[in-house]
């Protein structure tokens, strides 16, 4: 790892000080030597020394919760999809802003905002606000069918969640 090509350079800054510290060097000196301060060192080195090579993996980190479920980002985008018209919104195309306030105002989501919904959009190549007419089904079953899809997603299994 500490010699790889194509290794990924945490890694290979990990490994390195675990091959310093195999030769008997202090902290000290191995930090001076990879640049790197003397808490990191004693940080990789004491977990290497604890768990051996998995430990020099990152561990997982908490992050914040999902705000949407799948079944609200999916409503969203096929909101996106269709004419402001067939809403009744007086626009020729929809804007993320306008977008954020049809979603709050149908019940979608209690609040979103414009960047969360460009966001969402984005991840499909949705770009509403660059067309002026979609293909799309209006089916007035969308949520049922979308949550007996995107709901298994939303679950876990043996305390991993799916995606």
């Amino acid at each position: 790892m500490a010699y790889g090509h194509r290794t990924p350079h945490q890694a290979r800054q990990r490994a390195t000080i675990v091959l310093l510290a195999a030769r008997g060097r202090p902290n000290a000196r191995i930090a001076a030597q990879t640049r790197l301060h003397a808490d990191t060192v004693s940080t990789w080195r004491g977990r290497f020394a604890a768990g051996g090579l998995p430990a020099l993996t990152d561990r997982k980190r908490s992050g914040r919760p999902v705000s949407f479920t799948a079944l609200q980002v999916a409503e969203v985008k096929a909101l996106a999809c269709q004419l402001p018209a067939g809403t009744g919104a007086p626009l020729s195309r929809w804007s993320c802003p306008e977008l954020a306030r049809e979603v709050v105002a149908r019940s979608i989501a209690d609040s979103i905002s414009p960047s969360t919904v460009r966001r969402r959009l984005k991840q499909d190549a949705l770009k509403p606000w660059r067309y002026r007419s979609w293909i799309s089904v209006h089916d007035p079953a969308f949520r049922p069918k979308a949550a007996r899809v995107l709901d298994p997603y939303a679950r876990s299994f043996d305390g991993v969640p799916l995606g």
